[in-house]
């Protein structure tokens, strides 16, 4: 996203554009599919309403690819009350054939979750050499009410089925900061965003006259 601001292009064209310059390449170091990928990219666009949210709503986008699967992922935030909260997120990840739906559904909603949680809250420091969360009421976890709701879609196709626990949890914490940038206009890059609140509060508008 960064680049596709210093650009001043579009952030999801820019990736289907750079998509586009490396299919059909046989450089081994491109172990993801463009044309899947490619896929992904635009059912999240599709689903999510891509640039189509009411005022007030800001997205952010992320793709991802790891354990052989594709994933695209959109968050919804809202400012209430003074600070920006995640409303809902849109999964789109392309993992071959869907052996059972209903647990794939599952894993990439406690992904996405887990991605949340770690992206906002998960903080793991350490003090005189010990680690300062050392027990599970040391450690900050999403809780039930922070938990937005989230929308998957799978691209249906005849491919092997690839991983899917791991592939919806990282991008789940860039597809959040993306967001967050959109609604503050502060750019985070470390984790948890709630140990910078002052990064979390939307920039005042000037007033002039």
């Amino acid at each position: 996203d960064e680049l596709a601001e210093l650009m001043d292009v579009d952030r999801v064209q820019m990736r289907l554009d750079l998509l586009q310059k490396v299919k059909g390449s046989t450089d081994e170091r491109i172990q993801y599919s463009p044309e899947r990928m490619e896929k992904v990219i635009k059912e999240c666009v599709e689903k999510s309403g891509w640039g189509n949210q009411p005022k007030g709503v800001y997205q952010g986008f992320v793709n991802y690819y790891c354990h052989n699967s594709h994933v695209a992922e959109v968050a919804d935030v809202v400012i209430e009350d003074g600070n920006p909260v995640v409303k809902k997120v849109t999964c789109v990840v392309d993992c071959g054939i869907v052996v059972n739906p209903t647990g794939a559904k599952n894993q990439v909603e406690g992904g996405v979750i887990d991605g949340i949680g770690h992206a906002m809250y998960g903080d793991f420091g350490f003090e005189n050499g010990k680690p300062t969360a050392n027990n599970f009421d040391r450690y900050r976890l999403i809780r039930m009410k922070e938990a937005p709701m989230v929308e998957t879609h799978f691209i249906q196709n005849e491919y092997s089925p690839t991983g899917l626990g791991e592939p919806a949890l990282p991008p789940a914490g860039g597809a959040i900061a993306n967001a967050l940038k959109a609604a503050t206009g502060n750019r985070l890059y470390n984790q948890p965003f709630a140990k910078t609140p002052e990064l979390l509060q939307p920039k005042k508008q000037e007033i002039i006259g």
